[in-house]
This record gives C-alpha cells, structure tokens and sequence, in this order.
C-alpha cells in the first residue's frame, strides 16, 4: 500500500475505535470503560475462575472478535504466518506485570484515551505515566535489550490462540455451569462481538497500536500510528457529546491517587514497549499466528486474575 493508503487505513481504524468505545459504554459496557483490552482480559479471567470476584466475571466477546477478526483477515490476504519462539517465559511474566500496572490505574492505554474522551482527568495522569514509562522502554532498547528474534514455527502453533477464542465463544453461547457468569455489565453479546470482529479486521491491515503510536513518535518522529490515535481520541470525544456521555471532571469507578494512575501505567508503559506492543495489538498479532504475542496474551490474563486474587487493583469503588 501507498504512504497515503497506510495514512487512511489507520486513521479509519482510530476513527472506528473511537466510536466503539462510546457506543458500546452506551449500550451497556460499564461507565468509563467503552473498550479495554486489559479490562476485558480480567473479566474472562473471572469467568474461567482465576479470580473470584463475581460481578468482574464475564467471557467478554470483544476479546474474541479481536483475535478471530484478524485470523479472517489474515487468511483472506494470506498473511497468516506462524512465528515465535523468541522469549517465551519472560514475555508472559511481563505480560502479567502490564496487567497488573494497568489494573492498578484502571485500565489499558485505549480505556486510557476513552476516559480522556470522556471528560476523565483522572487519566491525563495515567497518560502522563504512559508516555514516561515508553521513553524509559526506549532507553532500555537504545542499551540493546530485546527479546530475540522470531523463528518460523509449524503452523499448528499459530492455531493455538484462533482455536482458544474459538472455544471462548462456544462456552460464551452454551454457558456450562462451571463458567461464572456474574452480574457484569456489558453490551449486548452478538453487537460486542461483530465490533471486536470489525476493529480488529481494519486493526489488522492498519496495524494500529497505542503504544507504537507514542513509541515511533518519541524514537524517530514518525506521525503514523500516531494519527490513530488522535482520530480515536477525537471521535471518542464527539460520540461521547452526541450520546451525552462527555462529564468533565467527572472519573466514574476510577481513583484520583497520582501516584497509582501515574505509576500503573509507567509499568504498563515500560513493559509494552519491551513487549513491542499494546494489549490490543497484542491479540490482533496473536489471531495471524503470531506466538510471542499469544504467550503475552496469556500472559496477561494471568496477572488479570493475580491482580484480583490479590487485592493489587487501587480503586475506592470497587473497580469494573
């Protein structure tokens, strides 16, 4: 694709990112949380029983469509590839740190960007440590730290993460008695699932990510990713006046300590940049076979439900 193609495909998917997360806050998903990827994470850790708290267990099909929606893509163009085998052990232990830091200040950089949307100033903190936390990413880069390069892997390995979300959704629609389905807010499931379907299929082509998008801006002063970032923040924003939802200074279920929003996301800022992605990039790599991106998945609803298990998330409210 041309520079201009590529400029249009990842403000389209910035754009489209934006409107989700307004609507589906409007049609259920909880106050301040349209999408969040880490968010989604912790409630499907709830359902699979990793935590215990009720009302945070739910098989969020978000989660599913964003795996499986690149996946379909990724075969129509025939871009799915399995790779992996770089790190394997340390990718998923920071995984679970980038959970936890983002659990701490209440969620992923795209829920961070839709609080800002939403009149949330509360977050500018976590944004704030966001952008700290990748420019000390960047530094451990510059020293020559990375997690080694990917190796071309049997193709069965790049079916692992498709076939779980596959087995996600199946227990999402029969609904076994030993999966928790609490009292958790949430958007219509099919409405859900067709938006993470369609944000991940554009996601795909565009490869949008929140963290590259600051990353390359700081690094080499490339605007690219960027861009869909504020065509999310923006849209975000507009949504949110039309659908009313636009409270400034108001920070629904969030906290207001400085310290835990600036410093949870400095963790989750650092760990992504080693990571070399977002929560939601990570899931988009994952569904086209990536296999480091899997383990990080993984990863991370593990520290989800760590996090619960052990009281590590700072919330006055009780956080969902």
């Amino acid at each position: 694709m041309s520079t201009r193609q590529l400029n249009l495909w990842v403000i389209l998917t910035g754009t489209v990112f934006g409107a989700f997360i307004a609507v589906l806050m409007k049609l259920g998903n909880p106050p301040n949380m349209g999408v969040c990827a880490i968010c989604f994470l912790r409630d499907t850790a709830g359902a699979l029983k990793l935590h215990t708290i009720d009302k945070l267990s739910y098989i969020r099909p978000e989660i599913i469509g964003f795996i499986l929606g690149s996946t379909i893509i990724a075969l129509i163009t025939k871009e799915f590839k399995t790779t992996g085998g770089s790190s394997a052990i340390l990718r998923f232990i920071i995984g679970a740190f980038v959970a936890i830091g983002a659990l701490v200040f209440l969620g992923c950089p795209i829920r961070m960007l839709g609080r800002i949307a939403g009149g949330d100033w509360t977050a500018l903190e976590g944004l704030l440590g966001l952008v700290v936390g990748i420019f000390v990413g960047i530094q451990f880069l510059k020293a020559g730290f990375n997690l080694g390069r990917m190796q071309p892997l049997p193709n069965a390995s790049g079916w692992v993460m498709p076939i779980i979300a596959i087995g996600l959704l199946v227990l999402l629609f029969t609904k076994p008695g030993y999966i928790v389905f609490g009292p958790t807010k949430h958007a219509p499931l099919i409405i859900s699932l067709i938006a993470g379907l369609i944000i991940s299929g554009i996601a795909q082509r565009s490869r949008f990510c929140t963290i590259g998008g600051i990353r390359d801006l700081i690094l080499i002063g490339d605007t690219y990713l960027f861009q869909g970032l504020v065509a999310l923040l923006v849209v975000a924003f507009v949504f949110n006046l039309i659908l009313g939802q636009f409270h400034p200074g108001s920070s629904p279920i969030a906290h207001s300590y400085f310290l835990w929003n600036f410093g949870g996301m400095f963790l989750a800022g650092l760990g992504l940049v080693m990571l070399g992605g977002c929560p939601f990039r990570q899931m988009v790599m994952s569904g086209y076979g990536n296999t480091d991106a899997g383990i990080t998945v993984l990863g991370m609803l593990f520290g989800a439900g760590f996090a619960h298990n052990f009281n590590l998330v700072a919330s006055t409210q009780g956080v969902p």
